[in-house]
């Protein structure tokens, strides 16, 4: 099986729900719950810089409006990203992938970076993730995991820094999900932790792949699932579940 330098236990979008996703802010309050490891998502501004997102859109986690996409960097910068959560995170930023890799390689953390494209632009968001994360990791001893829902981003990622961890995701399984992770050199699948079972799990072992499983928040069932022999859950309830 694979070389799996990650821990067993991811943040997700930071620090889950108890500060505003996808923030340094988000990424600090995970830290204090003592994981180790922060699961993210990446966009690219209408200029091309890699910023934390999950929406094509700027409405539901900013005082913005519109597409992340016709926003540039210094648009960014102007808009608060935190006071839709709560007062004490009003004036969070959105912030680039370069200003997070610094405060992660800091601070020994790990990352889990999930490539988000905007509509139509997965070919281009796949290929800068790869040449940015190739630059900003470089000499690190252990890469972050790349994944995606887009396998037109993860082919690029693999064509311009095929030695980056890549996963492929998906909502549910298909009947060929092993063979694509394969056909894109992938070392794990990424999948809704209510589409595993054990056999699914022993079959990914088997062909060499671990498996990643979102969003897990009940720990009852997080310890069902690594009886399973789970690798790795991303999860909200940082609070609930020990890292």
């Amino acid at each position: 099986m694979n070389t799996w330098p990650y821990p067993a236990r991811v943040a997700h979008r930071g620090a889950g729900k108890l500060a505003p996703e996808n923030t340094l802010a988000a990424l600090r309050r995970g830290a204090e719950f003592d994981y180790r490891m922060f699961e993210f998502d990446v966009k690219l501004s209408a200029d091309n810089a890699l910023v934390l997102m999950h929406d094509p859109l700027l409405d539901r986690t900013t005082n913005a409006s519109g597409r992340l996409a016709a926003a540039t960097l210094a648009d960014l910068a102007r808009i608060d990203a935190g006071s839709w959560h709560s007062a004490q995170y009003a004036g969070e930023s959105v912030p680039t992938l370069e200003r997070v890799a610094a405060w992660l390689r800091a601070n020994d953390y790990l990352a889990n970076i999930e490539i988000k494209p905007c509509p139509g632009r997965e070919a281009q968001t796949g290929a800068a993730v790869a040449l940015e994360v190739r630059h900003l990791w470089r000499d690190a001893p252990a890469l972050p995991l790349l994944s995606s829902f887009s396998v037109t981003a993860l082919e690029k990622v693999r064509a311009h820094a095929p030695e980056l961890p890549r996963a492929l995701l998906f909502h549910v399984l298909p009947e060929d999900w092993l063979e694509q992770c394969l056909a894109l050199g992938c070392v794990a699948v990424d999948t809704h932790y209510a589409t595993l079972s054990p056999e699914i799990i022993a079959r990914a072992h088997e062909a060499g792949l671990r498996v990643v499983a979102y969003t897990v928040n009940d720990p009852e069932r997080a310890e069902q699932l690594f009886g399973w022999g789970l690798d790795m859950l991303i999860t909200d309830a940082i609070d609930h579940i020990k890292p």
